[in-house]
């Protein structure tokens, strides 16, 4: 029980749309566009969306960032 509630305390914080918007250097507007036509990594918790920096992080380093949705 107690190696789990270490575990949790460690664990990488969910941040919001415009804490990712900071870290990217780049508008809210940009990130909700992103999410919606680049499939940028976010979650929706509560109505409003929530970030782990490290997928974000990886989505860019991937260069997911500059190709649009397949329509296949």
């Amino acid at each position: 029980m107690k190696s789990e509630l270490r575990t949790n305390m460690t664990a990488e914080p969910w941040i919001s749309l415009e804490d990712i918007a900071a870290h990217l250097s780049v508008s809210a507007d940009s990130v909700r566009r992103w999410i919606r036509e680049r499939e940028m990594p976010a979650h929706k918790a509560g109505g409003v969306w929530r970030f782990k920096v490290s997928e974000v992080d990886r989505w860019v380093r991937a260069g997911d960032e500059g190709k649009g949705r397949s329509s296949a």
